[in-house]
């Protein structure tokens, strides 16, 4: 994976930080001197594997590494384009979770009903929206804290997809390494019902378009 140096000049010193290094080239293709060049270096690998009718496809950062997104961009690039893809991201709002989302068709914001969730969901949908993705809230833990949140998507017309309620059953099968479609099979309807309604809007949206 392609990485060019993150640059600083002070005052006639130029002091490198490789470590910072997002990999998008710009530097040597800005450089009005060519006298930037880029060099291969190894930040992390993507691994893949197969489960009967289902393909993985995953990055993993080698250790002391602090940018992921030369390694999401690798993974991104073996996504078969003629079927559905699931990317999976963490948290928040960082770089990662940008070079991730970017190019969906739709994108799932989970939250729970706190002012912790309702906070990282309104930067969440700032995002997606910066990027012109579609998206979805999912809200997990209902049941807990108030309906702030639901508010929210209501105030700034996000659809609410799925709720999932503060169920003891559920954190028992999760802390068994259970899947929750496994341990209580009427959710596997509730996904499925999930999984044609997003491909519902983003038919609706590329047709409107």
């Amino acid at each position: 994976m392609r990485r060019s140096l993150r640059l600083q000049c002070v005052k006639q010193k130029v002091l490198v930080f490789p470590e910072l290094c997002h990999g998008c080239g710009a530097c040597s293709y800005l450089c009005p001197e060519s006298a930037i060049t880029e060099e291969g270096k190894e930040v992390g690998v993507f691994e893949t594997g197969d489960s009967e009718n289902l393909g993985l496809i995953q990055g993993k950062l080698n250790v002391g590494e602090a940018m992921a997104p030369p390694v999401i961009r690798a993974v991104k690039k073996h996504i078969d384009r003629g079927s559905v893809a699931i990317i999976d991201i963490p948290p928040g709002t960082s770089c990662p979770v940008v070079e991730a989302v970017k190019g969906s068709d739709f994108c799932l914001l989970v939250t729970e009903p706190t002012p912790f969730g309702l906070n990282d969901l309104s930067l969440a949908l700032e995002v997606v929206r910066e990027l012109d993705i579609p998206a979805g809230v999912i809200i997990n833990r209902v049941g807990v804290g108030r309906d702030e949140v639901e508010q929210y998507c209501r105030r700034e017309e996000i659809p609410i997809v799925l709720r999932i309620p503060l169920d003891r059953d559920i954190a028992t099968l999760y802390s068994r390494g259970i899947a929750l479609v496994e341990g209580m099979p009427r959710w596997r309807q509730e996904f499925l019902r999930l999984f044609q309604d997003i491909r519902g809007m983003t038919a609706a949206r590329r047709s409107a378009k």
